[in-house]
């Protein structure tokens, strides 16, 4: 009798996963669209297939980055320097490996509260999951100390521009001013515990994989592929190291080159005025007039309104502006003083520093060309992914899927008490951010309806800002449709169904801890 064997279903891919949820999110267009034909239109099949396209598109900054870290990264790997800094960092810390969690946690939750530290941790993932490999642990060690540290201080917001910031302006815009002080004690209140919970949650972890490999989460498949991908920096760290004076100085540019990216994307101008001054110190600007009449008043305004105006009469005025004349300082490489960077520039400043650590660290002309291309190589699928998660975001704003489902929620919470009105609006932002990743995005669409809406019901916008904060930011601590977190597993080597396994128990103790605190506050002032 021949024997039949049962193949094992592995996990689904991250590529699957969001295709799957990209099919989903287009059905409830087209099943919403049909009851509420003026507020959603559903989706075509050419919206379903474009969608990935559109939003390669959308993500094409942050997509450029990726890649060109990867080049960036791969010229560290061929100098030695990465490989055996690593070694060297993990010598020195024997046996206070575990030592190195809460510190970095804390490093980047003060970028997360202080400016949104999101996708700028993105080239962090392959470099920590390596050094957590050698160090004893496993890659999700490394992945966990990145994306909790981070993801906990943009929970509990304190100044971040891009969430409590673009919130505050919302408010603003339809007349509601604001405490920032509240805001700042409060989301200091939800920085703090969340990340001090995350820590002993990841210190846990890491204590159990140390003791015993066996214990690792990760499947023998993630773990034959971090070996793959980060196996190297293991080995040396059981070797006894000595950096050459090349590496030491290829280590010396590679810290320099990630604290200038840190600090570019730091919105300095809103923190400190004089600092950003210092850098964008000897630029120069002139004023400009230009005659304006009729015609370009008329031109302006309708290419602004897509209307036909004709105006009777004339009319003569002059324009006055403002135009560089020079640069900053600051500002020689990337063409953007330091504080005032995106993407754009964090890829420029990558590019530069990769050359220069390839000439640094001994490399011929053909090899840096060589690595720098192997590295950005190496980087597509994680591009691919980031470009269709960020597919279904496009998807939901063409259809007004994600407007249609923050209007519906507003209207439920009308006349609601504010014991039940603060977890309910947690609730609703934590479902509205599935649908609406971006903070910045969301503060701009909800804020103009949730802040009148609170207030109207006599309770705190300032409480309402840190609702919304607290929710995404828990909601960024593992969804799918983000780009940096699939980004940043697919360079660690770990699945997002893996991810979300690990952390779950972890994400259902923060959304209670950070509800109940926002409810307490929302009653209390």
């Amino acid at each position: 009798m021949a024997e039949t064997t049962k193949k094992k279903r592995g996990m689904l891919s991250s590529f699957t996963i969001l295709l799957l949820l990209l099919a989903i999110v287009a059905i409830i267009t087209v099943i919403v669209g049909s009851m509420a034909p003026d507020q959603v239109t559903p989706a075509h099949a050419s919206d379903f297939f474009t969608a990935p396209v559109k939003g390669f598109a959308d993500a094409l900054p942050v997509c450029l980055f990726v890649m060109i870290l990867g080049g960036f990264l791969g010229m560290m790997t061929e100098t030695g320097a990465l490989d055996n800094g690593i070694a060297a960092l993990v010598q020195k810390l024997k046996g206070n490996e575990l030592m190195i969690i809460p510190v970095l946690m804390i490093i980047f939750s003060l970028g997360g509260t202080t400016y949104g530290m999101c996708e700028e941790t993105v080239p962090f993932y392959a470099l920590l999951a390596a050094t957590m490999m050698a160090a004893g642990f496993d890659p999700m060690v490394g992945a966990a100390t990145v994306l909790l540290g981070a993801g906990c201080g943009c929970l509990g917001s304190t100044v971040n521009p891009f969430a409590v910031g673009a919130a505050v302006d919302s408010l603003r815009g339809v007349g509601i001013e604001v405490n920032q002080t509240i805001i700042i004690g409060l989301g200091a209140v939800l920085w703090i515990v969340t990340t001090a919970i995350s820590i002993v949650f990841v210190m846990g972890y890491a204590k159990k994989v140390k003791a015993d490999k066996g214990s690792t989460i990760l499947s023998m498949q993630e773990l034959k592929n971090a070996e793959e991908a980060h196996g190297a920096a293991a080995a040396e760290a059981a070797k006894e190291v000595v950096l050459t004076g090349r590496q030491k100085a290829c280590l010396g540019i590679f810290a320099f080159t990630f604290v200038v990216m840190i600090a570019g994307f730091i919105p300095i101008a809103d923190l400190n005025e004089g600092v950003a001054n210092f850098f964008d110190a000897g630029a120069s600007y002139e004023t400009v007039e230009t005659p304006v009449v009729t015609d370009d008043l008329v031109a302006a305004y309708d290419d602004a309104n897509g209307t036909a105006t004709t105006v009777e009469g004339s009319v003569e005025g002059v324009a006055v502006g403002e135009v560089q004349t020079s640069q900053g300082w600051s500002a020689f490489i990337t063409g953007l003083p330091i504080g005032q960077w995106y993407f754009d520039e964090a890829s420029t400043w990558f590019f530069v520093m990769a050359i220069i650590i390839g000439v640094v660290g001994g490399l011929s002309e053909k090899q840096i060309v060589n690595t720098f291309i192997a590295g950005a190589a190496d980087m597509m699928s994680v591009v691919l992914i980031i470009a269709l998660s960020r597919g279904i975001s496009v998807l939901m704003a063409s259809t007004g899927l994600d407007q249609y489902v923050l209007n519906a929620a507003a209207n439920a919470l009308a006349g609601v008490s504010g014991i039940l009105f603060a977890p309910l609006a947690w609730l609703l932002y934590f479902g509205l951010s599935f649908l609406i990743p971006s903070t910045s995005g969301m503060a701009t669409v909800s804020m103009p309806i949730m802040g009148p809406l609170a207030a109207q019901l006599g309770f705190s916008p300032e409480v309402m800002v840190m609702i919304f904060s607290s929710a995404i930011g828990v909601v960024n601590l593992f969804t799918p449709t983000s780009g940096a977190i699939m980004g940043g597993l697919a360079l660690a080597r770990i699945e997002w169904t893996t991810w979300l396994k690990f952390a779950m128990k972890l994400i259902v103790v923060l959304s209670v801890v950070s509800a109940v605190i926002v409810t307490i506050a929302l009653v209390v002032l």
